[in-house]
């Protein structure tokens, strides 16, 4: 993006702005999928190939256009290669370019819209969607994302030309393919997912001929297909005259397709009778009740890749069919409660349960796998997870199961997933039916039914084709009590990426968050505060008009004017959204309490713990990073210590933001247990954290410490009780009744990631989890705020005890 600079006088010189760069025009088509694995050992398709996709609703004339492939790792004599395209994207279509074919493979491309010879790499590249057919001369990610004639770029593997971080997961198996939704938002690693090769034409052609060496396809049933096990025992061969009634059509996004199901069903409980036909960004032709015989290829599609261990989703590709009549009836829905639901969510100790036998009678994931595709229905069932933009809620088909007392379902140890809670997505049009707003605690009445699917971002989820009414419940946005003149507030936020870019209608419902739901604490912890520019990645590091713009709002809404202190992060070294630069921060309000200001912090200076003249405990930096050099830090970030005096009396307090729970595998995993791979760091930065908690409780052991901020672990958690193993500090939360702790909602599951933990010396404290977003729709947070009001300590026993009868005297006067 060009720079302007206004023209100055400087010794002497005029120095002139240059003229801005005129932004090429915003188009709907973008690169849709990439695959360089064709012919290939391993590979099923002859040939490598770039699809396209048009998300508007107008042709795109791509004439004269190209697209252009680069190595991953260019040399500086590298060039890029290029394919020409001609004639347009249809609205909600797709464009097939064919590139080289190797000597490998099965199953020919369908008839490709154009046809280049590009041999790309299966495993690590970058496509270029251009206008005009010169060859690109850019060899880096800047140069080329400047470049006025490039719409679009996809980097996979290792590829240095990417947007964001490259999409991964390529293979001679596999492609990277944009998410359904068809998001643009300059990250590859973001929009695109590793997955079985999916070519579609414009015509919507997949690849349906057998290629040289294949069996012709053979007649079959939907539960022949499905099988006893989660892969189907047909996976990889072609199928034909599958008969069934269509029960329902996506018919928006690029996953586009349709469900049906066979009415004679057999007798065997672990064979699903429904079936998923995958039509790629061309909407299907079909109705519900029209009776069909498909033809296809089997195939185990892995939402999100296959590295992630999420299930599979069978379904059938490169699809043609006949509708044999239509208006039929649809065979009768499975109904989901507490009484068809086994207690046991999933078996556990064999390193995939992919090829074992389905028990769903015993187990309720296997359950869920024995209806894939199938018509299901749940009856009267209670919200546990908000109504979010994309269409979906969470409810629980066992209102018994760990209800917490705002009416979740609590997540209160690994081995309680709480097989109830069920994704509830729709397949309406919300132009036909807006989907409802709900919150925790409502009540989703009537009926709602539709096929059962599995998706990355929910696992087991009911695509209803008809749906319920929401029952609002009594659960209204709370408020904390205000702090007594001797109490000491202090709480976290995690403001979930707030830069200047945000509406300041976001900035407003925060700051009344910390106005009139917190009360105005006296010392808030920040997370997730972003640079000046937000997620534009342009070496910008400074947060002061985030932080500034969150202080006027406040003190718009009737607050106090804050004052801030926080530390620069090193560009792109602290994690979280690229080019974000997010970083922890103080709010404090200087009428109430005094930051003790001691110089020297910085990115990559590390806080120390000294005694003063007086033998008194001090930082040696306020605010300062804790080990910011430690790898326990590496893309992660670094806890931010701060010396405060309120009352006369010293508190530290350590705001943090450990590193997230990204890579985990899912509770719905075909690993069972789950694989929880980013625990790894988070208990090295407890450890590191630790340390440095027992060094300053070592040079007194009376010190008023607060640790507090976004943890990303549980309560139950090793990383948790790495902080607490020998008291050295101890979690507020679990001073709660067990049906209370939780400040943050994921998958139905409310459960418990930011925390606040206290020294033994504070004795006399109020923990409050105020719940106003993760519960609700309307959220200005992912994260619900916590505040501690505490009588900090004076370190002498006999003085405590004084000024604790002063007080008490005092509020009785």
């Amino acid at each position: 993006m060009a720079t302007t600079v206004a023209g100055a006088l400087a010794g002497g010189a005029l120095v002139i702005a240059p003229a801005p760069a005129v932004a090429a025009p915003a188009v709907d088509v973008l690169l849709a999928e990439v695959y360089g694995g064709g012919g290939n050992s391993g590979a099923s398709l002859t040939n490598d190939f770039i699809e396209l996709a048009n998300k508007g609703s107008a042709a795109v004339a791509v004439d004269g256009w190209s697209v252009q492939y680069l190595p991953a790792a260019p040399k500086p004599t590298s060039t890029w290669q290029v394919t020409a395209l001609t004639g347009a994207v249809a609205p909600g279509g797709r464009y097939l370019i064919g590139e080289a074919k190797g000597a490998g493979g099965t199953l020919a491309l369908p008839a490709p819209d154009a046809q280049g010879a590009i041999n790309m790499s299966g495993t690590g590249g970058t496509v270029a969607l251009v206008r005009g057919t010169a060859p690109l001369t850019c060899l880096t990610a800047a140069d080329c994302l400047a470049d006025g004639r490039v719409v679009d770029i996809a980097g996979y593997g290792d590829a240095v030309v990417r947007e964001g971080s490259p999409a991964s997961g390529a293979s001679n198996s596999a492609s990277v393919a944009r998410l359904s939704s068809l998001a643009d938002t300059d990250d590859n690693a973001a929009d695109f997912a590793a997955g079985a090769p999916t070519p579609l034409n414009a015509r919507g052609q997949g690849p349906t001929d057998p290629g040289p060496g294949e069996p012709e396809p053979t007649n079959a049933r939907i539960h022949e297909i499905q099988g006893s096990t989660r892969i189907s025992p047909k996976n990889g061969t072609r199928v034909t005259g599958v008969p069934g009634v269509v029960t329902g059509v996506r018919g928006f996004g690029s996953a586009r397709g349709f469900w049906f199901q066979d009415s004679r069903p057999d007798d065997d409980p672990r064979t699903s009778e429904g079936l998923f036909v995958f039509t790629g960004a061309v909407t299907p032709q079909v109705a519900v009740g029209d009776a069909v015989k498909v033809t296809g290829k089997v195939e185990e599609f892995y939402p999100g890749g296959e590295t992630i261990g999420g299930q599979s989703l069978t379904q059938v590709t490169g699809a043609t069919w006949v509708i044999e009549a239509s208006g039929q009836a649809l065979p009768a829905p499975v109904l989901l409660d507490a009484a068809t639901l086994p207690d046991a969510y999933a078996p556990t100790g064999t390193p995939s349960i992919e090829a074992l036998a389905l028990e769903p009678t015993k187990y309720a994931l296997d359950l869920y796998e024995s209806l894939e595709g199938q018509l299901t229905r749940v009856g009267e069932s209670r919200v546990v997870g908000p109504s979010t933009s994309h269409g979906e809620l969470w409810v629980t088909l066992e209102p018994t199961q760990n209800p917490t007392a705002q009416g979740g379902t609590l997540y209160s140890g690994y081995d309680a997933q709480n097989g109830g809670r069920l994704k509830v997505a729709s397949l309406i049009p919300f132009s036909q039916e807006p989907f409802p707003q709900a919150n925790v605690g409502d009540t989703l009445t009537g009926e709602t039914l539709g096929p059962l699917t599995y998706d990355q971002f929910g696992g087991y989820s009911l695509a209803a084709t008809t749906l319920g009414k929401v029952v609002k419940g009594t659960l209204t946005p709370e408020t904390t009590r205000d702090q007594k003149n001797s109490e000491l507030a202090v709480a976290t936020y995690n403001v979930e990426n707030l830069s200047p870019k945000d509406t300041q209608a976001k900035f407003d419902r925060l700051a009344k968050g910390i106005v009139t739901s917190l009360s105005t604490p006296d010392v808030v912890a920040l997370e997730e505060i972003q640079d000046n520019s937000g997620p534009t990645n342009d070496g910008v590091v400074a947060a002061d008009q985030t932080l500034d713009k969150l202080v006027a709002a406040i003190k718009a809404a009737g607050g106090p004017a804050y004052s801030w202190r926080s530390i620069e992060p090193v560009d792109g070294k602290d994690g979280g959204q690229p080019g974000g630069n997010i970083r922890n921060a103080f709010l404090f309000d200087a009428t109430r309490v005094e930051f003790v200001d001691r110089p020297g912090g910085g990115p990559t200076s590390a806080v120390g713990v000294r005694k003063d003249w007086l033998g008194r405990t001090r930082l040696t930096q306020s605010p300062g990073r804790v080990s910011p050099a430690d790898p326990a830090w590496e893309n992660s970030r670094k806890p931010l210590a701060a010396e405060f005096r309120f009352r006369g009396k010293t508190v530290f307090v350590i705001a943090n933001h450990f590193a997230s729970k990204g890579g985990d595998q899912a509770l719905d995993s075909r690993f069972q247990p789950p694989t929880r791979s980013s625990e790894v760091q988070r208990l090295a930065q407890a450890k590191v954290l630790r340390a440095f908690v027992d060094e300053l409780l070592k040079s007194d052991p009376r010190a008023n410490l607060v640790v507090l901020g976004d943890l990303n672990d549980f309560a139950f958690s090793p990383t948790l009780q790495t902080l607490t193993d020998g008291g050295a500090l101890r979690t507020m939360v679990d001073t709660l009744p067990a049906n209370e702790r939780w400040g943050y909602v994921f998958n139905g599951n409310s459960q418990m990631l930011d925390h606040i933990l206290t020294s033994p010396r504070i004795s006399r404290f109020e923990y409050d989890i105020v719940h106003v977003n993760a519960a609700f729709a309307d959220q200005a947070s992912d994260h619900d705020p916590q505040v501690l009001r505490v009588h900090p300590s004076t370190g002498n026993d006999f003085l405590d005890l004084l000024e604790r009868l002063w007080e008490e005297l005092m509020e009785r006067a």
